[in-house]
């Protein structure tokens, strides 16, 4: 994108706080992984170490030292050895969901949702050099490989017990999406072509066979058998992971991968800038400003009305992201006027000091705590500053608008 004198998000400004992500996130820094932070940086004890938390973490330290090294890369090998040794089962195999703070597990069932963030840990800790990082992607490409990778039905199954008994009878679309990332992040790592003909696979189901026919609105939600579930959760529809309704930010998070994906594989099919843009598109026509005050709704029901009107700091970041890829593919201003109304309203919004963003606010947006308690990562951030700062990240290049007329 080409940045101007009033970029909201100027790339002096955006690596500044990339640094001061990463920063933050040293705060989380544990024996056994990086903790859940609360609000002024301070671990939340009662929350124990995530899986997730110290994957995502991990991700974004390896991202940080491909650039800078130093720090950011000790931080990054702390994370892989975290993820080699307290948060892996080494009896049953794979990683348990969570750890207290003496290391005992504290939830050992086996997430899909915590197994695909491991897996694009450890890509982006190859990509980067990080000592042990190949160990961890062997290890994490086994049990995806082995235990979540539905072959049959091309796509990704949710959890199972701790002894890989029992699968959980439910299957999402949030950890799915999150197996495109990180097999797109593996196919990179690896030269392997099969982790992506993987993700397109996944991408085909959810997009093109679930919110294509239901006007671009995706269901998050499925049976064992993967029949939509659009009831499910409709008495918790706060639930951070497994909200009722649909969720905008996924849709928005959908479109940006379904461009990495095209670039990645050597004969795209058509329909995924299609069907991005329609994603992309009903997405914002859904969610921005429809309480009043600018920023994203969390969710809507099956009619487009707000369910949790919360604006979420994670949606903001990922439809920058969003906009500026889909800028870069097709070249059209409105995506980069977008971004940049975007980039204003996170500012004044959500930044709060050097290192410091607000993960939610209310309808109004007032600092709020209907859905989550604390600031525990900085990936989608990072995400949205990566763009800004045109970072060449391995496993999510997007192909660049072409001329007229041109292939």
């Amino acid at each position: 994108m080409v940045r101007s004198a009033h970029d909201p998000a100027p790339p002096a400004w955006a690596s500044a706080q990339r640094d001061g992500l990463v920063a933050w996130a040293e705060r989380a820094r544990h024996p056994h992984g990086f903790a859940w932070l609360d609000d002024s940086g301070r671990p939340r004890e009662e929350e124990g170490v995530h899986t997730w938390i110290t994957a995502r973490t991990t991700h974004v330290s390896a991202l940080h030292a491909r650039e800078r090294g130093g720090a950011a890369g000790e931080l990054a090998e702390h994370g892989v050895r975290a993820l080699l040794d307290s948060l892996h089962d080494g009896e049953h195999g794979g990683w348990f969901s969570r750890v207290d703070f003496e290391g005992a597990p504290a939830d050992t069932g086996k997430a899909g949702y915590q197994h695909a963030f491991v897996l694009l840990a450890a890509a982006t800790s190859c990509g980067s050099g990080v000592t042990g990082a190949d160990r961890l992607l062997g290890r994490a490409c086994a049990a995806v490989t082995e235990r979540f990778w539905d072959e049959a039905a091309g796509r990704a199954v949710e959890g199972f017990d701790r002894g890989w008994t029992r699968a959980e009878p439910y299957g999402g679309a949030n950890s799915n999406m999150h197996m495109v990332e990180a097999f797109l992040a593996t196919t990179a790592a690896t030269g392997d072509p099969v982790w992506a003909e993987r993700a397109l696979r996944i991408a085909d189901f959810f997009v093109r066979e679930q919110a294509a026919p239901n006007g671009h609105r995706l269901a998050e939600h499925y049976t064992a058998d993967w029949t939509a579930e659009p009831d499910y959760n409709r008495d918790r529809p706060d639930d951070p992971f497994r909200p009722y309704g649909w969720t905008p930010g996924h849709s928005l998070e959908w479109a940006r991968l379904l461009l990495h994906l095209e670039a990645a594989l050597p004969a795209p099919p058509a329909w995924l800038l299609p069907e991005a843009e329609a994603l992309f598109a009903t997405a914002v026509r859904g969610a921005w400003a429809r309480d009043g005050a600018d920023g994203f709704c969390y969710t809507l029901d099956w009619q487009d009305r707000p369910v949790v009107g919360a604006h979420m700091h994670w949606v903001a970041t990922e439809a920058i992201a969003a906009a500026e890829a889909l800028f870069r593919r097709t070249g059209h201003d409105s995506y980069a006027g977008l971004a940049r109304d975007w980039w204003t309203h996170l500012r004044a919004c959500f930044i709060d000091g050097a290192d410091n963003w607000r993960h939610e606010l209310d309808a109004r947006n007032r600092p709020a705590r209907t859905v989550w308690r604390g600031r525990p990562d900085v990936y989608h951030a990072y995400t949205a500053l990566a763009f800004a700062c045109d970072l060449a990240i391995p496993g999510f290049a997007v192909r660049t608008a072409q001329p007229d007329g041109a292939a």
